[in-house]
């Protein structure tokens, strides 16, 4: 099971592993967002320092229509114990923990200041990377 807090501003954060080049685990606080498909994002300091390998531009069509083109690095990220190869999108945000990391894991907020965030995995779910 993976487990993290609802924060003073109201968001569920769940803190991950996330290892640099070198192999070294670095903590990061990502904001569990739902109405992100991706897998996971990183500010551009953080994936500097962590030294990501880059893979590809990738883009997204925002709120308003426009579309914006970003950067997609590939890190190791401990998930639910187990280290994963992942796809990492750069965004000048705070990281952000998309649903496909979440995939075949069951949600739950305690929507109050402190309350606890879960997500356990569901029973023959498959979380590969497709």
């Amino acid at each position: 099971m993976i487990t993290g807090t609802v924060n003073a501003d109201r968001e569920a954060v769940i803190r991950l592993g996330v290892r640099d080049v070198n192999g070294h685990g670095h903590d990061c606080d990502a904001i569990v967002d739902t109405g992100f498909n991706g897998w996971l994002t990183l500010p551009p300091g953080f994936i500097a320092m962590l030294g990501l390998r880059w893979m590809r531009v990738g883009t997204a069509v925002l709120a308003d229509g426009r579309q914006a083109f970003f950067d997609i690095y590939e890190a190791a990220v401990l998930w639910d114990g187990q280290p994963m190869m992942i796809p990492v999108d750069e965004a000048a945000s705070e990281p952000l923990l998309g649903m496909s990391l979440m995939y075949g894991y069951e949600l739950n907020i305690q929507t109050v200041g402190g309350g606890a965030v879960t997500l356990k995995r569901l029973a023959g779910a498959s979380t590969a990377i497709s």
